[in-house]
């Protein structure tokens, strides 16, 4: 097996069938090199594929231009052909990353046994279902590389009982699959769930994940709108979303906290179970906005307030700080961290207010007159 640090383009010389080395070589005259991108050359088959690819990173531009152009013509049965051939690995990375909208050259390059992990992890993070499945049924390479099995999970493509599968092939072999938000929660959730085995057509659960997915709505801009504005509640705007979340598994509710958009962070970040709201507010796409909704919010349960203030790339925003003061669920010793940064005009609303703890009433109360007498010594 090639070493992932030796799949870069051009390849060395040496690495290239006999018969392309005269077309490839940094002294061939670019004319001629030209002629091959363009495949005037007498080249065929596997060997044709892996010449075009060669001079797709050739130095010379028009070369390179040339090379690219006669890989997107090449006929259906050349390429599929070559895409089960002995291949080098960095051709079939190669020709994964050019015709990565060919779901049948997917298909082919991913059978393949001289593909290197590294190229699976980037298809299986960004195939469709077909694709995923099909890296999904090859258990030995997943259990050699765990990342793979992260980049299948977090793939929105990824139907869920596949999803699951992972999460208990992981479970049974001891993997540990950092990787993957929440994993721990979601493989003690699996653990109690029957894994249907694999299935040439999607699940009823696949398809309703599915649509939950297409019910999303990733705009936290107008979430923070209807907030402002006191319209309906999130449960009546997204109400068919929020029906099929009441439906959903633990692991179902998991995985779309992360793979969902804003509607659906929004929802299950108020969830009644603590271990999906978390997981909501976790995500990686979670944003700034996003977590200002949930600091407002006296509904949630104070460990996603205590995260928020332990966030420091969030708590750069001042109003996000604000929010949590004044939010009679935050532990006053978070509260009492940021009443440093509050303004003059928001340390007098503190001292009058009636839903905060007097303890933060009372400092409140002490840092406005420090400022009122610094004010006045100025």
């Amino acid at each position: 097996m090639v070493n992932a640090s030796e799949q870069s383009l051009p390849l060395p010389e040496a690495q290239l069938p006999g018969s392309l080395r005269r077309f490839c070589k940094a002294t061939t005259p670019a004319k001629i090199r030209l002629m091959a991108a363009k495949g005037l050359v007498p080249v065929r088959g596997s060997d044709q594929v892996t010449l075009v690819v060669q001079l797709s990173a050739d130095p010379d531009d028009e070369v390179r231009q040339a090379a690219r152009e006669s890989l997107a013509r090449l006929p259906d049965s050349i390429l599929w052909s070559a895409c089960e051939a002995e291949l080098h690995p960095a051709v079939l990375d190669a020709l994964a990353l050019f015709l990565a909208h060919s779901e049948p050259v997917l298909m082919r390059v991913v059978g393949n046994p001289a593909v290197l992990d590294s190229t699976l992890e980037r298809i299986a993070a960004l195939g469709g279902e077909h694709v995923s499945e099909r890296i999904a049924t090859n258990e030995q390479r997943l259990l050699g590389a765990p990342r793979i099995v992260e980049a299948l999970y977090k793939n929105p493509a990824t139907r869920m009982s596949t999803a699951d599968r992972l999460l208990e092939l992981a479970v049974r072999n001891g993997l540990e699959l950092r990787g993957i938000p929440m994993f721990e929660q979601a493989a003690q959730a699996v653990q109690g769930q029957l894994i249907p085995e694999p299935s040439e057509e999607p699940l009823p659960t696949d398809v309703a994940f599915q649509e939950s997915l297409q019910q999303d709505d990733d705009d936290p801009e107008a979430i923070e709108r209807d907030r402002v504005d006191g319209s309906e509640s999130l449960k009546q705007k997204y109400q068919p979303l929020a029906m099929r979340i009441a439906q959903m598994s633990l692991t179902e509710k998991l995985r779309l906290s992360f793979v969902g958009n804003a509607a659906a962070r929004a929802l299950l970040v108020r969830d009644c179970n603590k271990q999906v709201a978390m997981s909501a507010l976790s995500s990686p796409k979670f944003t700034v906005k996003e977590a200002l909704e949930v600091a407002h919010s006296r509904a949630v349960d104070e460990s996603l307030l205590r995260y928020i203030a332990n966030k420091r790339d969030w708590l750069r925003n001042g109003e996000l700080k604000r929010a949590l003061v004044f939010n009679p669920k935050t532990p006053v010793g978070l509260s009492l961290r940021f009443l440093s940064h509050m303004r003059l005009s928001d340390l007098k609303a503190l001292t009058k207010s009636r839903n905060v703890a007097a303890q933060i009433k009372a400092a409140a109360s002490q840092y406005l007159m420090r400022r009122e007498r610094a004010g006045r010594a100025h």
